[in-house]
């Protein structure tokens, strides 16, 4: 592979620059739990290994002065900070790292922007006897890296450590899309929300406390109805299904908070790149948006009043979800839409365009969507850590700044949802993010098929 070279910012990584701030930071947050000890020296020697072989991941912030035309990644060869730090048993060294990886963005900088915290923990195992497991805690800058990054340079880690290959599965079989005119045609074409504002979740906190708050949770992974031999797939998908929830866990709850009723969007990546170690890192998603109108609002109106809509609504609202987000995947699109490719030209310098690109997203506060949900699905990887064992659990979190203030992040391992909710302080405090969660739990169940 050769050598880096310098490269300006993405269009991406140019708009995450411009709008970052200190009360809360664009972190991404991944957590690899593993059931057994590992070797301290060895880790560190494999992630940095990882890091050389990721180049991406070593990139720095050049220096930047107002009237450059261009924020410029540069390569940096080598750490300029010594990215992992370890600590014992202590109970609340795992709470203190999360609590760092939602407050402290690693710097740009300095390379490379990122940092792993590794924990030991105690664990049970299935006899009933106490060991101790180990979690994996890296945090990476947002303007630098996704999720996606993360984990496959979490993968590459497990490789150069345990000596196993960690190759990515193969990804599912899945049944052709239909095209956006068909979609259409079944009555589920995108929704427009330009003349209405997008709901937002109803504000329940105690007092203003700056920062993000953030609950991990495991769920069972929704049953779905068994393929057809004659249908060409399946009418909808697990990601169909976590949106459906995300909707009615937002309608259920604003309704209880007495806020008006109003069109629900969703913003969900979409990320079309291999998972193999030729994986380009960086921010490699487009974001969509998933509308839902009031066709779909009368449908939850049961949820929203008392629980759960019956069969019937849950199976129309899957089937518009369904041919929705087919629909959008289908679409192509730019990461950020053409608002974003104008805001990055290099026609001003970067100082006065930041000063543009964070007053258009201060006069678009109002229309932001309601959440994003971020699905990476079933976990590519098996993160064979050798001696450490192979992974037990994987969670990650994106960032929930204001005026969204909310997302949610899952993976699949087994039967299990791995979900991490991710909430602003500004607007949820502890107790209303834990009965938020606990109300998409229920929503979630109960898009559930039942064999009926």
């Amino acid at each position: 592979m050769p050598p880096p070279r310098p490269a300006p910012f993405s269009l991406v990584d140019e708009i995450a620059r411009h709008c970052a701030q200190e009360a809360e930071p664009e972190t991404v947050h991944v957590e690899v739990h593993l059931p057994g000890r590992v070797d301290r020296p060895r880790l560190r020697a494999a992630f940095g290994r990882a890091l050389a072989r990721h180049p991406r991941a070593l990139l720095r912030q050049a220096p930047v002065r107002w009237w450059h035309p261009r924020y410029v990644w540069e390569p940096a060869g080598s750490p300029d900070t010594a990215p992992v730090s370890f600590s014992g048993r202590d109970p609340g060294s795992l709470r203190r790292a999360r609590e760092q990886a939602l407050a402290e963005c690693p710097r740009l900088d300095a390379g490379p922007p990122v940092r792993l915290a590794v924990t030991e923990q105690a664990t049970r195992t299935g006899t009933g006897n106490t060991g101790t497991g180990t979690v994996l805690l890296l945090t990476a800058h947002h303007t630098a890296l996704d999720a996606p990054s993360c984990l496959r340079l979490l993968a590459t880690t497990a490789e150069l450590y345990g000596g196993a290959a960690n190759s990515p599965a193969p990804p599912p079989v899945r049944a052709p899309e239909p095209t956006v005119r068909r979609a259409r045609r079944n009555g589920a074409s995108p929704v427009s929300t330009a003349l209405r504002r997008p709901a937002r979740i109803a504000a329940d906190r105690a007092g203003a406390t700056p920062g993000n708050g953030m609950l991990l949770t495991q769920l069972p992974v929704p049953a779905r109805p068994p393929r057809a031999p004659e249908a060409a797939g399946p009418a909808h998908t697990v990601n169909d299904q976590l949106l459906l929830a995300v909707f009615l866990m937002v309608t259920r709850w604003n309704h209880l908070h007495r806020t008006r009723a109003a069109p629900v969007v969703l913003t969900m990546p979409v990320d079309d790149r291999p998972r193999g170690t030729g994986m380009p890192l960086g921010n490699g998603t487009r974001l969509v948006p998933v509308c839902f109108g009031p066709a779909d609002l009368r449908d939850a109106a049961p949820a929203a009043a008392s629980g759960p809509p019956g069969p019937a609504a849950i199976a129309r609202l899957l089937r518009r979800t369904a041919a929705r987000t087919r629909a959008l995947k289908a679409t192509p699109g730019r990461p950020l839409g053409l608002a974003g490719a104008v805001l990055t030209a290099p026609v001003l310098p970067v100082g006065v365009r930041a000063a543009v690109t964070r007053r258009a997203r201060a006069a678009a506060a109002p229309w932001t969507s309601t959440a994003l949900l971020s699905n990476i699905g079933r976990v590519p990887y098996p993160f064979d850590f050798g001696d450490g064992g192979r992974a037990t659990g994987v969670w990650f979190s994106a960032p929930a700044r204001m005026p969204r203030g909310l997302s949610l992040a899952t993976v699949s391992t087994g039967d299990r949802i791995q979900l991490t909710l991710r909430w602003s302080r500004a607007l949820l405090d502890d107790a209303a993010g834990g009965a938020l969660c606990a109300l998409f739990e229920e929503s979630l169940a109960a898009t559930s098929w039942s064999g009926a």
